[in-house]
């Protein structure tokens, strides 16, 4: 399935399991190769942004290749 990036910013993102991580703001990409590396999500108020990595911003950064399923939500096989 294809999709822009513009059709994934502020999508809602939850683990395999259920739990809400987020809302995704932006993605981070190779600018030589054009490859996405990184989604960046801003974590939702439950979640202890400390298990994960963080920009400077305070997002998580989530790696892309663990996005696993785009619907009303994203799905990402996160394992802490």
């Amino acid at each position: 399935m294809r999709k822009f990036i513009t059709e994934l910013k502020g999508k809602t993102v939850m683990t395999n399991d259920g739990q809400i991580l987020g809302m995704i703001d932006n993605f981070v990409v190779d600018t030589v190769t054009g490859e996405i590396n990184h989604v960046l999500v801003v974590p939702a108020e439950e979640i202890d942004s400390r298990l994960f990595r963080t920009d400077s911003h305070g997002r998580l950064v989530l790696p892309f290749s663990e996005m696993k399923d785009v619907r009303d939500v994203v799905v990402m096989s996160i394992s802490r």
